[in-house]
């Protein structure tokens, strides 16, 4: 279970303001090692070249990913920070509404590692693969 200092709503409340509030994320689930998160897909997403731009797509999965990291802290830290990310790109979206799930796959003292997949929300087609390593900060 998920402690309620991150709740869907605690979360959302860290956006606005900021990166995530800016590209319209939305955390729609929470629970300690696993969030979802989804932004509308809108002309100002784009790229030059009329896809979606591969900051944005790094954007929505990093951040699930961050905000899940928050989620699996040890007692004795104080934040962290990525200290490496991956992506691969499969397919884009132009249109509808991009949906990521951020998974834990290692939760140590020093680091976290996490996977995610963003995927377009009408089809479930993936259009990107992430792992990213966290550094637990103390």
């Amino acid at each position: 279970m998920t402690p309620p200092e991150f709740d869907v709503a605690t979360l959302n409340d860290l956006s606005p303001g900021r990166f995530p509030g800016l590209i319209g994320l939305e955390i729609t689930h929470v629970e300690r090692g696993r969030v979802r998160a989804r932004l509308d897909v809108r002309d100002q997403l784009l790229a030059p070249n009329g896809y979606l731009h591969a900051a944005v797509v790094v954007g929505l999965v990093d951040t699930a990913c961050g905000y899940g990291c928050r989620t699996c802290l040890p007692d004795d830290a104080t934040g962290f920070t990525t200290i490496e990310l991956k992506t691969n790109f499969l397919r884009t979206l132009t249109t509808g509404v991009l949906a990521c799930e951020a998974r834990l796959v290692h939760g140590g003292r020093t680091t976290q590692i996490w996977d995610a997949r963003a995927f377009d929300a009408a089809s479930d087609a993936t259009t990107a693969l992430f792992r990213c390593t966290q550094l637990v900060l103390r």
